[in-house]
């Protein structure tokens, strides 16, 4: 199973998302082709309701404790309720910018 969709899995097992996207971002970043390495999750749940972005976010490194201490170096979140997601119609959720940006030649 590749690493996003075990990535997918996990948090669709542990949050019942009404959206979830689980995008492989490493060809952005300096590491060897085929890497997964870097990935941005954009999740949905009505499991957040009345929790703060710091604990929705220690919610899912929880989740997700085996794949951060072997194969995930980044993980971009974007952690919303159904209502705020809705709020945020039209906008573009982007991942920060990592050190050593780009490809390996």
């Amino acid at each position: 199973m590749m690493m996003r969709e075990q990535i997918e899995a996990k948090l669709k097992a542990a949050f019942e998302p009404l959206i979830l996207e689980v995008v492989d971002e490493s060809y952005r970043h300096n590491v060897p082709a085929g890497s997964e390495s870097h990935f941005k999750v954009v999740l949905v749940s009505d499991r957040f309701t009345g929790e703060r972005f710091l604990n929705r976010h220690r919610m899912i490194y929880g989740t997700l404790a085996d794949e951060l201490s072997t194969t995930i170096h980044a993980l971009a979140l974007h952690t919303y309720t159904l209502k705020e997601w809705e709020g945020l119609q039209d906008t573009l959720l982007t991942s920060p910018a990592c050190r050593g940006a780009g490809s390996i030649a």
